[in-house]
């Protein structure tokens, strides 16, 4: 037929929604509408198709007498081709606004068919795989990552409103640092040195408020060697923020005003639904302190414990635990256990052991903690917060301590002598946004709010 299946172009004039909410501006008017089909119903010389565009769908009238030999093209049309339509726009007998087709051009012709013509994809595995078949059969999906753009977007008006500067760090690092995890390595052929993709950005942020700035965020992907399950994806994306003269209290108000922005922002009010019940996000959210929580929620008391009786408690809660471990780590098990799941309401808790957390600042009254927050919503952990520490002994001593424990391979030393040249008293605070996205709009796995996230081999 001499027809070009993928041509170059097309000029489109009006979306679908458009047409169809301000049809007095367009009724017997000429439009060009593009878009992928989504019904047929040809009756000889005669038929209609559905096309849907990135605002909705609008129906096509297609006649012979019209079209005249390009009507050819209509009868070789299916499910998933790409059209470009030119027409008058007018209301069928049944008040369906719709374009009468004077000219139609082929824009791409699909060679599979949609998947169960339209009516979605019920395999949770190859909505994941293949998110193209997933947001082409559903426009529910389609919304939802819209919303977790606007979230996102949301989040840098917040932030910018408020004196932060965005800014970019490397992904790719000399040394890893800024949380205990197992990084993804890689080799820099020219270096001949083994690289890390970033685990977090925490010292190189900090590096920033060093050399002079006062409020500094960063959104962006981080990495982390480790499984995969509905909170955890080793590829994903986070936002940390620091602020200078601040400390882990004006952190908390930052992400719970933060929150609220958020949800009025998406919903217009101070609640949310996750997971079947309805969460107040109104101030003040609750606050209990660490060891107060696992007392709580396991009924025994675990500060002041010498490492075999707190590896003794947590076997007899029937927790499995490693000989070498140390024993915070062995505390951050059972809370993760037995206390996060209970945490539905908005909760900040705060004061953890000093051993699990080497950046953070001791807490003024209790050398034995530390000044940090996790703030969990839905039994999630969505933040995690510190008063940063700056003294530069005190942190190269953590750091070295560490290396004793045989905690870490190396610490970023440039960042120990970064401090020594004075960092202000300063806030930091870490947000795990596919976590939080997954919270705000009710989602029962990162997955879902995660475009192509990382599946184990078919």
């Amino acid at each position: 037929m001499g027809i070009n299946p993928y041509p170059y172009s097309f000029k489109r004039t009006a979306y679908s929604t458009e047409i169809r909410e301000n049809y007095e501006e367009f009724e017997d008017k000429k439009v060009k509408v593009c878009g992928r089909i989504k019904t047929r119903r040809l009756h000889g010389k005669a038929g209609f198709v559905h096309i849907e565009d990135d605002k909705g769908e609008i129906q096509i009238y297609f006649k012979y007498d019209t079209l005249g030999e390009k009507y050819s093209i209509v009868k070789l049309l299916d499910l998933g081709d790409f059209i470009g339509v030119e027409g008058k726009v007018f209301r069928t007998k049944t008040g369906e606004i719709t374009v009468w087709a004077e000219e139609i051009t082929l824009l791409s012709k699909a060679l599979h068919p949609p998947p169960e013509k339209w009516h979605g994809i019920k395999d949770v595995e190859t909505r994941y795989r293949q998110r193209y078949l997933d947001l082409m059969s559903n426009k529910e999906i389609r919304g939802l990552f819209r919303r977790r753009a606007e979230i996102i977007k949301g989040i840098r008006e917040f932030l910018d409103e408020r004196g932060f500067v965005e800014v970019e760090t490397p992904i790719l690092q000399p040394v890893y640092g800024g949380a205990f995890a197992t990084p993804f390595t890689t080799y820099y052929i020219k270096l001949k040195k083994n690289f890390y993709l970033r685990i977090s950005d925490e010292l190189y942020l900090k590096r920033l408020i060093i050399g002079g700035y006062e409020r500094v965020y960063e959104i962006g992907k981080n990495f982390r060697n480790e499984g995969i399950d509905r909170t955890h994806n080793p590829e994903f994306t986070a936002m940390e923020v620091y602020q200078a003269y601040a400390d882990y209290m004006d952190m908390m108000e930052l992400f719970e005003d933060m929150v609220i922005y958020l949800v009025r922002k998406i919903y217009g009010k101070e609640e949310i639904q996750y997971d079947g019940k309805t969460i107040s996000l109104k101030k003040p959210w609750r606050r209990i302190s660490y060891f107060e929580a696992l007392k709580k929620y396991t009924g025994e008391e675990w500060r002041g414990l010498s490492f075999e009786e707190t590896k003794k408690l947590a076997e007899k809660l029937g927790l499995e635990v490693e000989e070498k471990r140390m024993k915070g780590k062995i505390l951050e098990s059972v809370f993760e256990r037995f206390v996060e799941p209970e945490l539905i309401e908005p909760t900040f808790v705060v004061d953890y052991p000093a051993d699990i957390t080497p950046l953070a600042k001791n807490k003024r009254d209790d050398p034995e903690l530390v000044e940090r927050f996790e703030a969990f919503i839905g039994g999630v952990e969505v933040a995690n917060a510190y008063s940063e520490l700056n003294d530069p002994e005190e942190q190269e001593r953590r750091f070295e301590e560490q290396l004793k424990l045989k905690e870490r391979e190396e610490y970023d030393r440039d960042f120990v002598r970064a401090l020594y040249y004075g960092m202000p008293p300063t806030g930091g605070l870490g947000v795990g946004i596919d976590r939080l996205v997954m919270i705000l709009l009710n989602a029962s796995s990162i997955r879902e709010v995660i475009l192509f996230p990382q599946l184990r081999e078919e």
